[in-house]
């Protein structure tokens, strides 16, 4: 069985504990996280799975420091969260790609809000569009591209400062089937050649199996970690073993906790 030697059981790249997050509404106070205890470990991919609505989003953007958290304590690299951290990557579920910017200028975008010069990135650009089979399109602009190519662009922008901790939210939601798979398994690939330490939020019980080395499952009203499952599977996964019996096992035992918390009502 292949082993991913970038995963430390002990060594927790980002901690949260005992996060809360309530937002301010003309109603009354919104509860959408409590209580959430998370140890991310360096080097693994974590998925977040759960039913819309239940503050998978609101928690990534907590840890991206882009909204503050009500109570808790955050922690990256052992330093409490004080802002948006070092060696971070964001990948949405919009690509949020410039149309007027080529795929290139717009893969070196994030180089002009750190204030770095990009000349000595280019080279390394190119390399990444290279690797995700735009290395042709450097020159295009997002609108000549299709859903898929324009997220290939997004992940490369992400990866581009090489981010030890990279923050995925429902990257492949809005692709068709055949593309989103093909996605999983580039990024998977990418995964295991650099160890990076991905967060990673899906709806999808198979997509999730199938990256991860953990799965958060999430609950709603309000949001929290309900259950984290294990997924002992070997490595590199492959499209076809979402039909072997392990992997059926895996995915029958998280819809179980989905049942168990109502979610499945037909």
């Amino acid at each position: 069985m292949a082993d991913n030697s970038g995963v430390q059981a002990a060594d927790a790249l980002v901690k949260l504990r005992s996060v809360y997050k309530t937002y301010q509404s003309e109603r009354g106070n919104v509860l959408a996280l409590e209580n959430v205890n998370l140890d991310i470990r360096q080097g693994e991919f974590l998925s977040l799975l759960g039913p819309s609505g239940c503050g998978k989003s609101t928690l990534l953007r907590c840890l991206a420091g882009l909204e503050r958290i009500s109570s808790g304590e955050v922690w990256v690299r052992g330093n409490e969260l004080a802002g948006p951290p070092e060696d971070l990557g964001i990948v949405f579920q919009r690509d949020m790609l410039l149309d007027w910017r080529t795929v290139l200028d717009n893969v070196l975008l994030p180089l002009e809000f750190l204030r770095r010069p990009t000349k000595g990135y280019v080279e390394p650009a190119l390399k990444l569009l290279e690797t995700f089979g735009l290395r042709r399109s450097a020159d295009r602009y997002p609108w000549e591209l299709s859903g898929g190519m324009r997220q290939r662009v997004a992940i490369c922008r992400a990866l581009l400062s090489d981010p030890a901790l990279l923050l995925m939210d429902e990257p492949f939601g809005a692709l068709d089937a055949i593309t989103r798979d093909n996605l999983n398994i580039e990024l998977q690939r990418i995964w295991t050649q650099t160890h990076k330490t991905i967060l990673f939020i899906t709806h999808s019980i198979s997509e999730a199996i199938l990256l991860s080395n953990r799965v958060a499952v999430m609950a709603r009203d309000p949001g929290r970690i309900e259950e984290i499952v294990e997924v002992d599977l070997p490595w590199p996964r492959t499209l076809a073993m979402r039909e072997t019996p392990e992997f059926i096992h895996h995915a029958a035992a998280v819809r179980k906790i989905f049942e168990r918390l109502g979610a499945f009502t037909g």
